[in-house]
């Protein structure tokens, strides 16, 4: 039997650390997560570097006397590919590809992202949003595709020195295609506001129901989608891996105390996501918008834990919800040894749980936990409900908590405590002002 698939792409990581800078992970474990992204991609990774500077080169990145060393070991390692740990400059990719030639590809952690997005996304929706995320990184990044055609103009391109008439092709090429991406880019943004407005349209039917929503957040592989299949049996796919799953998946699920609620597993954060990224995927990142309440999803045998909490805390900020009523459960604690605390180093406001998604331990904690917290979010109300209004006595019993409730001559007494969301379909009935 032959081999008929292709050899996998060697890699070589190089990570910079800036003196000043308090990034999320150390420099040691950034690579160390940058390797496990390469791996997801495909990639074998055949060795890494580290350099410390004040700042970035102006030109290489990482200084001249640097990159002629690690020109050394890429050829030693026989790597196809240099990848950089952070969001590479246009001129400074463009300088890295001149040092190390056509034969070697000069990548950066967002190059690589957006390749295991691509990989990854099963939606049409999540298609367009990789797509467009793709387009809007290399759109600065085209010259070197065209340099080919450049040289075939005698060194004359760009019209230096050509004059009217004699400006290379590559140049021309070069136009032309920003023209056409730039065209794409309008297109699929196009596209992605009506996928928008179709799924605003689909959450407001489903707030039709009054169910609460629950959205699942945290740092990527932390085990979201396990949890999620634990809670529902939704049959999300759950493995080992960077980014496994992109596109939202909700389910119903019914808490202890007999409510329904819905959960949302979202796409995974990490630290370093360019900001090209979150906007291409505002419209799946609008479902942790709309939820009543976020499930915080901590590996809690990862050494970095405390890390991953802050960088997705960063991005809850961004997107501006990072005041929702949030409960921790701290995955994975069937790993940790006998008697450690997985709490321990962790920054945790309100209810934390240790679960084991893939075991099922904690999950009644847990859910005892969310629903106690959305209970949280209740507000008292006293109303009159008249005897036709039937269907609003059921949403009370459905979706509230009822107190007491007495018969008159004119309607049914209802006294409890309503999410926030109904309380104004009972305004035109409540016998006092709301409390609290």
């Amino acid at each position: 039997m032959y081999e008929t698939r292709a050899p996998r792409e060697r890699a070589f990581l190089v990570g910079v650390e800036l003196k000043g800078e308090r990034p999320a992970l150390p420099v040691e474990e950034s690579l160390v997560e940058l390797a496990r992204l390469a791996e997801t991609a495909g990639l074998t990774v055949a060795g890494q570097a580290i350099q410390r500077l004040e700042q970035p080169d102006s030109a290489t990145y990482v200084g001249s006397g640097k990159l002629a060393e690690i020109k050394v070991l890429v050829k030693d390692e026989s790597a196809d590919v240099v990848l950089f740990d952070d969001e590479l400059l246009p001129r400074h990719q463009r300088e890295l590809e001149k040092a190390f030639g056509e034969e070697v590809r000069i990548l950066d952690r967002t190059a690589l992202i957006l390749d295991i997005f691509a990989q990854h996304a099963n939606t049409r929706e999540g298609k367009l949003q990789v797509e467009l995320a793709q387009l809007e990184y290399r759109l600065p990044r085209l010259t070197r595709m065209w340099t080919h055609l450049a040289r075939q103009a005698g060194g004359r391109a760009g019209g230096a020195t050509g004059g009217v008439g004699l400006r290379g092709p590559g140049e021309t090429q070069l136009e032309v295609d920003r023209r056409e991406i730039g065209r794409r880019i309008t297109a699929l943004k196009d596209e992605l506001e009506s996928v928008r407005a179709h799924r605003s349209r689909h959450r407001a039917k489903r707030r039709q129901t009054e169910l609460q929503v629950v959205a699942i957040v945290g740092y990527t592989n932390s085990g979201k989608s396990t949890l999620l299949n634990q809670l529902s049996n939704a049959g999300v796919l759950s493995v080992d891996m960077l980014f496994a799953t992109l596109d939202p998946t909700t389910r119903k699920v019914v808490m202890p105390g007999g409510r329904e609620v819905l959960f949302t597993d979202t796409v995974g954060f990490i630290q370093k996501l360019p900001p090209d990224i979150v906007a291409a995927f505002r419209a799946t990142l609008e479902e942790i918008t709309e939820a009543d309440l976020l499930v915080h999803v901590v590996d809690a045998t990862h050494p970095q834990a405390a890390a991953q909490m802050d960088s997705v805390e960063d991005i809850l900020a961004e997107l501006e919800v990072e005041q929702l009523p949030t409960v921790v459960a701290l995955n994975k604690v069937d790993l940790l040894p006998p008697g450690e605390d997985p709490t321990e180093g962790l920054a945790i406001a309100g209810a934390a749980v240790p679960v084991s998604a893939l075991t099922g331990r904690g999950m009644e904690m847990l859910l005892t936990a969310i629903e106690a917290t959305i209970e949280q979010q209740f507000q008292p109300v006293t109303v009159l409900l008249p005897y036709n209004r039937g269907e609003l006595l059921s949403l009370f019993h459905e979706r509230g908590q009822v107190n007491s409730e007495s018969h008159g001559p004119d309607g049914i007494t209802v006294d409890g405590r309503l999410p926030k969301r109904l309380v104004p379909y009972f305004e035109a009935y409540q016998r006092v002002s709301v409390k609290g």
